[in-house]
């Protein structure tokens, strides 16, 4: 089962305290959401989710120590009507949201009614069908300018990926950060930073939250380090998923592979495909419409709606459209989309809309403001970096190699081995900086520096250890 919100977990939680007016101890309310979604909650996680309805005055609490018991905050039950159901609950009214449109705005209220006034709906396979590439747009095309004109870059005529490659360390932390952040991660920026740069574990939290910053981050590496083989289609979205949700499924054997089996959403109406043939029959089609769209922006965006609500995995399908959508972005050498600051009830509300009601305005509220934050972050970063060295670029590849070659090889960085590799890798005319860059290269590689070398920390340890 997808991994619920923390919007819907609360919402999960408040209705079972509703629905026992006399109070519920925490006990009862773990095995309870264990009977609806089929697994434990972590129960620090739950004691913050009741913590937070406590603040907002949703829930109170009677007794103490082991007789401590939830209720109901008077005026906050669910058979108070639908006019208090449709109200923006106490927790939100504190939350930033970002500025919406007026469809937008209808289509927020539309997901925030309570789910006893939503109606069920399958998937809509139509939607999919109806979308012409190249004749429909999700993004019109004034808007698709403006984006352009956001997130260009001077790196347009360089190689696919330098741009992601020059803001690699930021990118990184951001993005794996960010998306996170929008699945219930409590990990902080900097949290996320010391595990990326350092290796350090954050204290105090859960193994999966770890795991899953790690499984941003080497996916991130996947896009831009093969950044001219990847693309729309099977190979690179399955392995995409594969990297994503390694050791985060239920059952190992679904990583990177198309759903089997039926799946429910809790917090929603929404009912995803069930049949396996036509799962991977709405795959294919999907893949193949997006790559053929003209517009990067209007790529991106159209995997952000189609792909979560297709379902494709049996977990992990918006982190794979989250990431997936910087593919386009990453090749032209655009502004990437880090998902900075996007507050996650409005990414989840513009998911829903989709959901339910196959309408993209709100979500496209939030992919149009999103990306102007991430052109803000990165484009402020690059008017301070130096310009690059033009014999850098000319051997950016077999600096890489020569890097390799001697951590891989475990080999010390002596002036012998470092003049051979120079031979190998650099004209007769260029050997000498060649060789000055390696050596500079080498003196400065840290556990924060080996992904631009397409190194895995287990390979700089040992080399470090060999060094010892």
């Amino acid at each position: 089962m997808p991994r619920t919100t923390p919007l819907e977990e609360l919402k999960l939680i408040e209705a079972i305290v509703a629905a026992h007016g006399r109070g519920i101890g925490i006990a009862d309310i773990e095995a309870e959401i264990e009977r609806r979604q089929g697994e434990k909650p972590n129960r620090r996680t739950l004691q913050r989710r009741l913590h937070k309805l406590i603040e907002a005055q949703r829930l109170t609490t009677e007794g103490e120590s082991i007789a401590l018991v939830y209720k109901p905050a008077t005026g906050s039950l669910p058979d108070a009507g639908a006019k208090a159901a449709a109200k923006t609950d106490g927790i939100a009214t504190a939350e930033l949201y970002v500025p919406v449109s007026p469809e937008g705005a209808t289509i927020r209220d539309q997901v925030r009614q309570s789910l006893m006034y939503r109606k069920p709906v399958g998937y809509q396979r139509e939607f999919l069908e109806a979308y012409q590439p190249g004749i429909t747009f999700y993004l019109p095309d004034s808007l698709r300018r403006q984006l352009h004109e956001m997130g260009w870059t001077f790196e347009s005529e360089r190689p696919a990926g330098t741009y992601a490659r020059d803001i690699l360390g930021r990118l990184l932390v951001d993005l794996s950060w960010a998306s996170s952040k929008l699945e219930g991660n409590t990990y902080s920026r900097l949290d996320t930073q010391n595990l990326i740069e350092l290796g350090q574990v954050a204290q105090g939290k859960d193994a999966i939250e770890t795991q899953m910053i790690l499984n941003h981050k080497a996916a991130i590496e996947m896009l831009i380090e093969d950044a001219d083989e990847v693309g729309f289609d099977a190979f690179t979205f399955k392995n995409l998923h594969a990297v994503l949700s390694q050791d985060l499924m239920r059952d190992p054997g679904a990583s990177g592979r198309l759903r089997r089996r039926p799946v429910d959403i809790s917090g929603t109406v929404f009912h995803p495909l069930a049949m396996p043939q036509l799962i991977e029959d709405c795959f294919e089609l999907l893949l193949d419409k997006a790559a053929a769209i003209p517009d990067p922006f209007e790529q991106a965006f159209f995997l952000m709606v189609q792909l979560p609500y297709l379902q494709p995995f049996e977990d992990v399908n918006k982190r794979v459209s989250r990431i997936g959508a910087n593919i386009s972005l990453i090749q032209q050498n655009l502004c990437p989309l880090s998902f900075i600051d996007v507050p996650e009830r409005a990414y989840v509300e513009g998911t829903l809309g989709v959901y339910e009601l196959n309408q993209i305005e709100l979500l496209r509220d939030v992919f149009v403001w999103a990306y102007e934050r991430s052109c803000q972050r990165y484009l402020a970063i690059t008017q301070t970096m130096v310009e690059p060295d033009p014999l850098k670029i000319k051997y950016r590849e077999a600096l890489i190699q020569a890097v390799q070659a001697v951590v891989k090889g475990l080999r010390q960085p002596s002036q012998s081995v470092i003049a051979e590799l120079a031979r190998e890798h650099a004209a007769a005319a260029d050997q000498l900086a060649f060789l000055e860059m390696l050596e500079t290269a080498l003196q400065l590689l840290h556990e924060g520096s080996i992904a631009r070398y397409r190194l895995r920390r287990s390979e700089y340890l040992a080399w470090q250890q060999a060094q010892a």
